[in-house]
């Protein structure tokens, strides 16, 4: 991790997007144009969370660092009402909350989305509390030498965060909250929707053309925030599992979004991935994040009493074990709607490759641009910037030279 910037430029930076010191209006509108025609790499949890802690402003600055176009803070508001960024209400995965004996009697069991969570939650504590939390890796596998080291940012935090390493970058660094159970925080007097129009306000990106997408797994605050907004909104769409054929586990709860549960509608996930209800998406937002088996599933090379065989011999069943299939039609029925495709989430680990990309990252990465999607949410972002440099060179290498070269660029659309 002592790359210095020049290198992160000139070996990995093909992909990313520069625009001039002080650009006009008309060059700000251009660079916009061209960081939405190249494939995003969006910093899930930050972008760098495969290498420090998730969800703390060191993160998103090492992952803007290693060329994210995109950080995303997962939201969930405190007992003051203020938007910080944790992948969950509760704290007790992400944070060393459980550590500090001042908060042991926070611990309790609370419903979220149908399920009994024991834990610490957001909610019981106020911003000065939390300024007290450190973050740790939730990742067993990943290091786990920063925990205790980075405070829990807020929102405010983070767009003021992505402001200044844009200009420092001389890049656009954009935004990509999710509201984290919506229905959840509306049941406890705390709705996220118009506390985080207000800080996008604030910091002047309440608009159409500001650097921001916001995602839900829900489809009913996407709805009110369409009408509230023109920010970027994405439908969000999950599962439960890959089943060894490669089809979709939808048991509960990744069945389904859980506005749907409460309001007894029926249906699953996947069918916001149908022609239909595609269609029912583009009436309120403007693209879909999948879980990527939507768009490239994976089946096992070998099953044994209906469950995929160890057929690598190392004594474990994962990813490495599965064959991948041929794309689906969901980019393409998107696509011709108008909508934008940013599935999630890409990972390095060797076990979360499946066997078809012979233990390299990029291959997937690789797949996934050459199957058209606009974007996509990697812990890893300097092996998407990487892989995007590939796909660029192949596709268009007048663009990825210019690229390189710091230049002002046109992308050939064609």
């Amino acid at each position: 991790m002592n790359h210095s910037k020049k290198f992160w430029t000139a070996l990995l930076g093909m992909g990313m997007l520069f625009a001039a010191a002080a650009p006009s209006a008309a060059h700000e509108e251009k660079a916009r144009r061209r960081a939405d025609n190249a494939p995003l790499v969006i910093g899930h949890r930050g972008g760098a969370n495969g290498y420090l802690p998730e969800h703390t402003l060191e993160t998103y600055a090492l992952g803007i660092a290693l060329g994210a176009d995109y950080i995303e803070p997962d939201l969930v508001a405190t007992k003051d009402g203020q938007l910080i960024a944790r992948h969950e209400p509760n704290l007790i995965d992400t944070t060393n909350v459980k550590d500090l004996p001042q908060f042991a009697g926070r611990r309790k069991t609370v419903m979220v989305d149908g399920v009994a969570t024991d834990g610490f939650f957001a909610s019981d504590f106020t911003l000065a509390e939390i300024k007290q939390l450190r973050a740790v890796q939730s990742f067993p596998e990943r290091d786990q030498g920063f925990n205790g080291k980075f405070q829990i940012p807020t929102l405010a935090e983070v767009i003021e965060l992505a402001k200044r390493k844009s200009r420092e970058e001389g890049r656009r660094i954009g935004i990509y909250p999710e509201t984290k159970h919506p229905t959840y925080h509306q049941g406890i007097g705390l709705p996220l929707e118009d506390r985080l129009l207000g800080v996008l306000s604030a910091a002047g990106w309440n608009h159409r053309n500001a650097p921001v997408f916001i995602q839900s797994f829900e489809t009913a605050n996407l709805r009110y925030l369409r009408g509230k907004t023109s920010v970027r909104l994405i439908q969000l769409v999950d599962a439960n599992d890959v089943k060894p054929d490669g089809s979709l586990d939808f048991s509960k709860p990744y069945d389904k979004p859980y506005d749907w549960v409460v309001s007894n509608r029926d249906g699953l996930f996947s069918d916001l991935v149908t022609p239909r209800g595609l269609q029912e998406v583009k009436g309120y937002a403007d693209g879909i994040g999948p879980w990527k088996p939507y768009l490239i599933s994976s089946a096992c090379k070998s099953v044994q009493n209906g469950a995929c065989a160890d057929v690598t011999g190392d004594g474990a069943v994962d990813e490495r074990d599965r064959v991948l299939l041929p794309p689906t039609d969901v980019i393409a029925n998107a696509h011709r709607l108008g909508l934008l495709v940013h599935p999630y989430t890409f990972r390095s680990e060797q076990k979360r490759l499946t066997g078809s990309f012979g233990g390299n990252p990029v291959n997937e990465y690789l797949a996934f641009y050459e199957a058209g999607v606009d974007g996509l949410f990697s812990d890893f972002a300097d092996t998407a910037v990487a892989a995007r440099a590939m796909f660029l060179l192949k596709h268009d290498p007048d663009y990825a030279a210019c690229l390189v070269n710091a230049r002002r660029c046109e992308r050939n659309n064609d």
